[in-house]
C-alpha cells in the first residue's frame, strides 16, 4: 500500500509547489515617460489577456546580449499573437545607469520591444530577482508561472522550454 502512495503523494507535493510559486507579478514600479524607452510608460493592468515575458537585463552584461538574438527571433515568431516582451533595464555599475546609452544599446541590438529603466532596482527587487538575464514569464491573468535564469539561445534547451511554456500559455 505505501508503494502505491508514494507516487500519488510525490505528485501532489509537485503540483502543490508549482501553485505555490504562482504570484501576481508586481506592478512596473517607473511611471515617468523618461524612464521608458520604446514606448510610453505600461502598465501590469494594461498587460492583463497577454503572455508578458519580461527580460531583466543590462548593459554591460555579456550574457545578456548574447540573449538579444533569440529574443527578437522569438518576438518575431509569435508577432501578432497575444504576448509581449518587457525589457527591465537594472544596472549592475553605476556607469550603466545613463539613459543615452542604453538607449544606444537598444539600436545597437535591434531591441523594439519596450524597455524600463529600473536604475534604482525598485522592480529587481520587487521581483525577488537576483541574475542578469533573467525572463519572467507571466501569464494572461498577471501571475508570474516561470522563471529561467542564464544566456539562452536559438533552439537551446532553455530556448526549447520556454518557447514551450509561452504556446502553454497562450493556449490556455
Amino acid at each position: 500500500m505505501r508503494r502505491r502512495a508514494y507516487p500519488l503523494v510525490l505528485a501532489l507535493a509537485l503540483l502543490m509547489t508549482a501553485a505555490a510559486q504562482a504570484r501576481p507579478a508586481p506592478e512596473f514600479t517607473e511611471t515617468a515617460k523618461e524612464d521608458w524607452l520604446n514606448s510610453a510608460p505600461i502598465t501590469m493592468a494594461s498587460l492583463k489577456g497577454q503572455v508578458v515575458l519580461v527580460d531583466f537585463w543590462t548593459f554591460a552584461c555579456w550574457n545578456c546580449y548574447r540573449s538579444f538574438p533569440w529574443l527578437n527571433s522569438l518576438e518575431d515568431k509569435l508577432e501578432g499573437e497575444a504576448f509581449q516582451v518587457i525589457g527591465v533595464h537594472s544596472p549592475e555599475f553605476d556607469y550603466e545607469r545613463n539613459p543615452e546609452a542604453i538607449r544606444k544599446k537598444i539600436a545597437e541590438f535591434e531591441l523594439k520591444h519596450p524597455v524600463m529603466i529600473d536604475n534604482d532596482h525598485r522592480y529587481w527587487r520587487a521581483m525577488n530577482n537576483r541574475y542578469w538575464p533573467a525572463f519572467y514569464l507571466i501569464d494572461k491573468k498577471g501571475e508570474i508561472r516561470e522563471v529561467f535564469i542564464g544566456e539562452t539561445h536559438t533552439g537551446d534547451k532553455r530556448a526549447k522550454k520556454i518557447e514551450a511554456k509561452i504556446r502553454e500559455l497562450l493556449d490556455e
